[in-house]
């Protein structure tokens, strides 16, 4: 079986991860409210994150090879911004965020953690990311160090420990489409990193 999904960790490994191909899938419509509420038994089944990650990646490629529909559901980026997010799902008190987000070639974000877990599928285009560590210091606390970078192409599925660090830069002459969906944030735990500086801010 071809590996096609990954784990980031909070050291900056990048894990190969089993993949079921799609062929294993059930023929019948897979619905976004039965992963919604497939997701959500997960999250109160498991209290460990790798182990709910292990148990989400495969309905998020499953909801991707069924749902036809979600690959054209996203905005062209923003010429200012240089990204569109579209809100496919979001509600109060609910322990999950869905969304479809578009990246313009040449945009590169902040070194960033999300401060919950993830999980992203590239749908369209290629997206590099840096991956790093923290490598604190007594003078620089914040310090981070490069673990190195890996380039995810369509079809790939990456997820993230909260306390992993990334930054996303699309590659090549089209936007890159990821499918992101996101865990409740620890806004307490969710950074921004600056690698020059030495320093951590909330984001």
């Amino acid at each position: 079986m071809e590996t096609t999904d990954w784990l980031v960790t909070e050291a900056g490994d990048c894990l190969p991860c089993e993949a079921p191909e799609d062929d294993d899938f059930p023929a019948q419509p897979y619905r976004l409210y039965r992963f919604l509420t497939e997701v959500e038994d997960i999250l109160n089944e498991y209290q460990d994150d790798l182990a709910r990650l292990r148990a989400i990646r495969p309905r998020v490629r499953r909801l991707l090879v069924s749902s036809d529909w979600l690959q054209g559901e996203y905005r062209d980026p923003d010429p200012k911004t240089g990204w569109s997010v579209v809100m496919l799902y979001d509600e109060p008190d609910f322990p999950l965020t869905v969304q479809m987000v578009a990246w313009s070639p040449g945009c590169v974000s902040p070194i960033h953690n999300h401060g919950t877990w993830g999980v992203v599928a590239i749908v369209g285009g290629e997206e590099k990311n840096t991956l790093w560590r923290r490598s604190p210091t007594s003078q620089h606390p914040d310090r981070l160090e490069r673990a190195g970078d890996r380039t995810f192409v369509p079809g790939e599925i990456v997820s993230f420990l909260p306390d992993a660090i990334h930054c996303v830069e699309p590659l090549g002459d089209e936007p890159t489409i990821t499918f992101n969906l996101y865990g409740k944030t620890d806004f307490d735990r969710r950074f921004e990193f600056d690698a020059i500086a030495h320093t951590a801010r909330k984001f």
